[in-house]
């Protein structure tokens, strides 16, 4: 579909897997209004697994640009990424610039609009795990005060940014992409089935893992620590744990030299349609993502967290998930409870109609024409 030039141009950034699908329900729903946007990939998930594939597999628009960043230190992410953003917004003069989530991409956008004086929108904003270890923490709150417009995706994510002085008038509560990139894609991915049979397992009979935060594997008795607690759900309930593994997971074992117990079934990172169908059909996942605790909320999944804490506390409201942090009896012990729990809790990050409800807001500000 043709997009209008003469409108209110708009920039989105990112450069991670995660927001790639969340986002998009919402490029899709801005394609649909013919809207003046592109797309600024900044390349910090770079490997076909985490990258490619996702823009082929869920039919959204290539990115004009791509800042191919890499790897490296926070530092080097976020620097390189303010400069390079920079140059792009200076040359493209969007209306506003949109950045979702928490990652160093997120940052380096938000801090190079700001720096030239470009109206910002942090999409997911509001989250907190009041954890400063973790570099996503740091990067929600910067981009929180920062922005113009903020979307929360829950009550409980505004009364964040409003107990932090932000204007009121400046937030709008939308609900969370991610209910509309799930329920947009189930039917897809349950196309994707042969994935089980592949992996010579079946539904509802074997537990899913993902773990790849840098305060859980960059050390090693953390990273020895979720590895035992696998060794030990696996010893309990005789089926298979299936991981995905994430590079840098997969590197930081190397480093220290740990051994991946027997029952956990190491895999390659999955396309998105292959990870949800996956995901759909586990008996339990164990993770330390907030994007896999929001989905498994979804779809009735129950979710262990491979954390002290989290910024998706309306999922430990509900009773989809609990906490075990990375201790191995607590991870197994958390399994337990969670097996006992009912499927019966709500989904508390909205309708799957957040996308619609951005459109109307992005309208009413003048955005879209």
């Amino acid at each position: 579909m043709k997009i209008t030039k003469n409108k209110p141009k708009i920039a989105i950034v990112f450069g991670a897997r995660p927001t790639f699908i969340k986002m998009s329900p919402l490029i899709k729903a801005l394609l649909k209004e013919r809207a003046n946007f592109f797309i600024v990939h900044t390349g910090q998930h770079y490997s076909k697994e985490l990258d490619k594939i996702f823009f082929e597999e869920l039919k959204i628009l290539k990115p004009k640009y791509n800042l191919k960043i890499g790897s490296g230190s926070h530092a080097y992410q976020t620097g390189l990424g303010l400069i390079k953003l920079e140059e792009v917004f200076l040359k493209e003069k969007p209306q506003l610039v949109l950045v979702y989530g928490d990652t160093n991409s997120m940052l380096a956008a938000a801090l190079a609009a700001s720096k030239i004086h470009l109206p910002l929108a942090h999409i997911e904003a509001g989250l907190r795990s009041y954890d400063r270890l973790m570099p996503e923490e740091i990067n929600r709150v910067l981009a929180d005060h920062l922005a113009n417009y903020l979307f929360p995706p829950t009550n409980k994510a505004k009364e964040n940014l409003l107990k932090e002085g932000i204007a009121k008038k400046k937030i709008f509560v939308v609900g969370n992409l991610i209910v509309d990139a799930v329920l947009n894609n189930l039917k897809i991915a349950r196309k994707y089935d042969k994935v089980l049979k592949n992996l010579k397992i079946e539904k509802g009979k074997y537990f899913l893992t993902t773990f790849h935060r840098q305060e859980n594997v960059d050390f090693k008795e953390k990273l020895e620590g979720i590895l035992k607690g696998l060794e030990l759900v696996f010893k309990n309930y005789k089926l298979p744990i299936v991981y995905p593994i994430h590079p840098r997971t997969l590197k930081m074992i190397q480093k220290f030299k740990l051994t991946v117990p027997s029952g956990i079934k190491i895999i390659k990172p999955l396309g998105y349609f292959e990870f949800l169908n996956l995901l759909t059909n586990a008996k339990l996942v164990l993770t330390d993502s907030g994007g896999i605790q929001e989905e498994a909320c979804i779809l009735k999944i129950p979710c262990v967290t491979l954390r002290e804490n989290t910024e998706r506390p309306e999922t430990l409201k509900v009773k989809s998930n609990i906490l075990s942090g990375t201790n191995p009896l607590k991870i197994l012990k958390g399994v337990k409870l969670m097996l006992k729990r009912k499927r019966n809790w709500k989904n508390p990050f909205g309708d799957g109609k957040t996308s619609l409800k951005f459109i109307k807001i992005l309208k009413k500000e003048g955005f879209l024409i």
